[in-house]
């Protein structure tokens, strides 16, 4: 797939997931395969009031590329100048967030509250547009509700705009992340445009994201949930779409091997008070399915510092294997 100047193999990329996909899993999701990745949503009008929390979110590193930083707002001067201030941190891409179904962000008129505006989405796209070189992609979902199913209005508005490529969650605002995902529609937006674009919703394994592919014709997956407690899922489909080669899940002590990398990263760059308290939701995902993932997860519901997280893995592994394993 061409996105700009960049050339991304048809692979699977990592999606954007605030609060999930910070600069420790992004580094660890692409060490493990990922094509391409989109980092955690940042806030034009946070950038604007120089806010360092946001200006976190914009960080790239050498391990995660290619990266794109992701924007959100609902004003076009103050995306665009949003986008000025972002491309000092020398992202790969933008990516402009128009799918995000959390109340305080499309209460606020951002995020998924601009698949109801499609003329207010298009003035920030071409705002933006206008101030970068950089390949510029825009992420949205079907609609709003199951009776505004807009996303081909919206995505052609952002071809027409200066987007480089659309990604389409298969789900209105109004689904949030529950019933299935309608391959119908993202097929559609594909249909109609002359941009690549990318699918995403229920990819976890070779076969969902052979589903999207073929179901839809899309030029990338990017996976979200599919990744958290499983980043070794991006070994996998670069190994079956490019080789053909079904890769087995690695066995436990690998996975923990990646989680405490995964971790200790977090830890290096947020500091331990802040690292562990976030990891604690990690831990639980990496930890699902395993005997004993009740009690697993209650203890990584109290860690505090690295030091328990490691004695918490050795408990673990001691006669420990996945559930689904003899």
């Amino acid at each position: 797939m061409k996105l700009g100047n960049l050339i991304l193999p048809k692979t699977a990329a990592l999606a954007p997931m605030a609060g999930v996909a910070d600069r420790a899993f992004r580094e660890i999701c692409m060490a493990e395969g990922a094509c391409y990745a989109v980092g955690e949503m940042a806030s034009a009008k946070g950038l604007e009031h120089n806010s360092r929390k946001t200006a976190e979110l914009l960080s790239v590193s050498d391990a995660e590329r290619p990266c794109a930083v992701q924007l959100f707002g609902d004003n076009p001067e103050s995306m665009a100048q949003a986008a000025v201030i972002a491309q000092q941190y020398n992202p790969d891409a933008l990516d402009i967030n128009m799918g995000c179904p959390a109340p305080k962000v499309a209460g606020a008129g951002s995020g998924s509250a601009l698949m109801k505006n499609p003329a207010l989405a298009a003035e920030i796209i071409r705002a933006v547009r206008a101030v970068t070189k950089l390949p510029l992609t825009v992420k949205i979902r079907t609609g709003w509700d199951s009776d505004h199913i807009n996303a081909v209005e919206m995505a052609l508005l952002a071809q027409e705009n200066g987007a480089d490529a659309v990604t389409v969650h298969g789900r209105t605002r109004m689904q949030m992340y529950a019933p299935p995902v309608d391959l119908a529609t993202i097929a559609r937006v594909k249909e109609a445009l002359d941009i690549p674009v990318i699918g995403n919703g229920d990819v976890f394994d070779i076969e969902s994201a052979e589903r999207m592919y073929e179901e839809t014709k899309v030029d990338l997956v990017m996976v979200g949930r599919g990744a958290q407690g499983a980043p070794w899922v991006f070994r996998i489909l670069k190994a079956w779409f490019e080789r053909g080669v079904r890769l087995p899940e690695p066995c436990p002590e690998e996975k923990m091997d990646i989680m405490l990398r995964h971790i200790r990263l977090a830890v290096e760059y947020k500091g331990e008070y802040v690292a562990m308290r976030e990891a604690r939701k990690h831990v639980a995902w990496y930890c699902k399915g395993w005997r004993g993932a009740a009690s697993l997860r209650r203890r990584a519901g109290m860690l505090t510092r690295y030091e328990e997280l490691e004695e918490l893995v050795r408990d673990a592994l001691k006669d420990q294997r996945p559930e689904e394993e003899p």
